[in-house]
């Protein structure tokens, strides 16, 4: 079992040479400017939920993209700030990059968001490729290996590269400096060759994702997609006994990692006074004495499954009215891809869905649908995991969820029950959880209903499983495999 301890003191000592960076499109801190004064605070999503911790027990430096209104007053000259803000001990550097409009929604919103994620993802959206996104794409990724560079030079280093936006990352890094390793981490799917095979630009993908000198993905079945499509578009030869693509000399070791969270940490937090006190304030506030409790937290987006979640509540409630004025559906969710058509198509449609059953099903006293979109504090989602006599996961595809491996670690308490789609990883881990097929409404219906009369006996043996399995498989433990792994390329050279 890994802690926190033993990966900082690993990594002091074997690769104190090595200078650790890590770079992500996302920000882990954001400051915006609120009421005239500088709030900071912990970016959303799963990249920042399994990174964060690591970065605090092992320091170094972490480069992303600034979007807060306030990024550019709390950096220097070079873009660079110390996080977490106020922290003593455990901090890291982040070096903000910063991106102008065209650069943004050609990069970001275009290629990363219109082109690989609907391609990555199996939720029948249709990718949207253009020839200026996929130049954007390849001017942001060049932009990012001469910040890297520019803070380095020509240093012995290790560079963990995060997520789809990065795809031509490594071949950059290694044309500036060949003193780099890097390792890239898909964090989202990795689709079959059928589907791989649209994108008109999967040659230049592949070939930048080979530069890395290891890849990893969460599951042994989105490695195997990879070789696969490898295999039939590249000229390489592929090592299946030790699971490496050999292209022009060079070897790319691929591994599959399932990522996990920092279990011990958000056990302890879970404990705390400040969420106690968040319980309280959200229990006042959604209303929620005597109530039982649903969940679904998530960020608004097609691959999750809201409306899925949404359509199986309301058919829950036409099985069994006795639930009326007794259970509560929260739906927590930040907007995010606003700029995208169809994330605004969704939004339009949730917000639909939540009048039309809230006014099927509501009474002078209770709606079954809380629908919020406001930010909540890390205190407040652990305080919301707490609460919720049920978490609901329905993802239509995804590469893990860290949600429900979030909301196991918090419940210290050994109650309440996870409902969990098939087609996240977690499910291969988190076996304990109500399974369901979020495309079938009467199964996550009924799912959502044992979960909710599932004998407190039955749920705390299921949640004290689930949770043996994500402290064991902690985020510290991921990451030390990872580094393992290079710890053996460096060896190799």
């Amino acid at each position: 079992m890994w802690t926190k301890e033993d990966l900082q003191n690993f990594i002091k000592e074997k690769m104190a040479d090595r200078k650790v960076v890590v770079v992500s499109n996302r920000q882990p801190y954001v400051h915006n400017l609120i009421k005239g004064k500088i709030a900071c605070a912990r970016g959303a999503g799963g990249v920042i939920s399994a990174l964060d911790p690591i970065m605090r027990a092992c320091g170094g430096l972490w480069v992303c993209v600034g979007s807060g209104d306030a990024d550019r007053k709390v950096a220097d000259a070079k873009g660079r700030v110390k996080v977490p803000p106020g922290s003593k001990s455990d901090t890291y550097t982040l070096k903000y990059m910063w991106l102008n409009k065209e650069e943004n929604k050609g990069y970001y919103y275009g290629y990363s968001n219109e082109a690989l994620w609907p391609l990555c993802h199996m939720a029948f959206q249709r990718p949207s490729f253009r020839a200026d996104d996929w130049d954007h794409y390849r001017k942001v990724n060049k932009k990012f290996a001469e910040a890297i560079i520019d803070e380095i030079g020509t240093s012995k280093a290790f560079v963990w590269i995060q997520d789809y936006h990065l795809a031509l990352l490594a071949s950059y890094l290694k044309e500036l400096s060949p003193n780099i390793i890097t390792a890239h981490f898909w964090h989202i799917p990795w689709p079959n060759y059928e589907t791989f095979r649209i994108c008109p630009n999967r040659r230049e993908i592949l070939k930048g994702l080979l530069y890395n000198d290891l890849l990893g993905f969460h599951i042994r079945h989105h490695c195997d997609n990879f070789l696969e499509v490898i295999d039939r578009e590249l000229e390489s030869r592929i090592d299946r006994e030790k699971f490496a693509v050999i292209r022009k000399k060079h070897a790319t070791l691929i591994r599959p990692y399932p990522i996990s969270v920092d279990f011990d940490g958000i056990n302890l937090v879970s404990k705390s006074k400040e969420v106690s006190g968040a319980m309280n304030a959200l229990g006042e506030e959604f209303h929620l004495d005597g109530m039982k409790v649903i969940l679904g937290l998530d960020r608004i987006d097609y691959t999750k499954g809201i409306p899925e979640r949404m359509f199986a509540v309301d058919r829950m409630l036409e099985k069994n009215p006795k639930l009326k004025e007794k259970v509560v559906f929260i739906q927590v969710g930040e907007m995010s891809r606003i700029h995208i058509p169809r994330y605004k198509e969704l939004n339009d449609r949730l917000n639909k869905l939540v009048e039309e059953i809230n006014w099927k099903h509501s009474t002078d006293a209770w709606d079954p649908i809380i629908f919020t979109r406001r930010h909540l504090s890390y205190h407040e989602i652990i305080a919301l995991y707490r609460l919720a006599d049920v978490c609901v996961v329905s993802s239509l595809h995804d590469g893990m969820n860290l949600v429900a491996k979030e909301f196991v670690s918090s419940r210290s308490d050994t109650d309440g029950m996870l409902v969990l789609s098939r087609f996240t990883g977690s499910a291969r881990e988190l076996t304990d959880a109500v399974l369901i097929n979020p495309y079938d409404r009467e199964e996550t219906s009924n799912g959502i209903s044992e979960a909710l009369n599932m004998p407190k006996e039955k749920r705390s043996r299921k949640m004290k499983k689930m949770r043996q399995v994500i402290k064991n498989k902690n985020i510290y433990r991921w990451a030390g495999k990872i580094i393992s792994e290079v710890l053996k390329l460096d060896f190799r050279e």
